[in-house]
């Protein structure tokens, strides 16, 4: 079987290591880039890379121009390594596409275990269509469309939208949606996601409507009354 290609972006040859020491035990096939300039090039060439990870602070060019270069062609999952954990920066990846962060230092298991969950669930293909109020998702195809006209989604908006529908009517508090969207019980928080609904009400236009806030708690999907 082929082995899954991840490839690891940071200046720091010791942080590339470690990630694909621990990554490669894992069976894991990693490519390494040592600034964004080299990790556009490779991802152009490679064409088959599963997921990135990818360093904020770089020489040359800096996570947030790879991310935004990479995102104007592909959905790929990109795992944003930061250095700082502040609200502005996360809150500015998650408007240009990014899936997940992790702060530095990590623990390496973590990290291994948040990629297996991405993995898991961008390679999870269903031939499944789901729909409801006007909205079908192809889960198979990885698509959404609104009363017939496609929508462009972000992966973990994907996500979302599809954990939404699976649980109509359901009231799901934020930890239960980060438990299962997110994949980790003690990293994230509200923050996350709200965000993430707000772009993805945005996106679904009068169908947003159909997300509904239950304050202190968290959310629910109900197509209409």
């Amino acid at each position: 079987m082929e082995q899954t290609k991840i490839l690891v972006v940071d200046d720091e040859a010791r942080m590339r290591k470690l990630v694909k020491d621990f990554l490669t035990i894992k069976g894991y096939q990693v490519i390494e880039a040592g600034d964004g300039e080299e990790a556009v090039e490779i991802f152009f060439q490679q064409k088959d890379i599963a997921l990135i990870l990818l360093d904020v602070m770089m020489p040359k060019m800096d996570g947030w121009e790879v991310l935004k270069t990479i995102r104007l062609h592909s959905k790929v999952p990109i795992i944003m390594l930061t250095a700082r954990g502040e609200e502005r920066d996360e809150l500015q990846g998650f408007d240009l596409g990014v899936d997940e962060y992790i702060s530095k230092p990590f623990s390496p298991k973590i990290l291994v275990a948040r990629v297996e969950a991405i993995l898991r669930r961008s390679n999870h293909v269903v031939g499944e269509v789901m729909n409801v109020g006007g909205i079908e998702i192809n889960k198979a195809a990885h698509q959404v469309t609104i009363d017939g006209k496609p929508i462009e989604l972000s992966y973990k908006e994907f996500e979302l939208l599809t954990y939404f529908v699976e649980n109509q009517g359901i009231a799901l508090s934020r930890e239960k949606i980060l438990n299962n969207v997110w994949n980790y019980d003690y990293f994230g928080d509200a923050r996350t996601i709200d965000t993430h609904v707000k772009k993805l009400r945005s996106k679904l236009g009068e169908k947003g409507d159909y997300i509904k806030t239950i304050w202190g708690m968290g959310y629910k999907f109900e197509v209409g009354a």
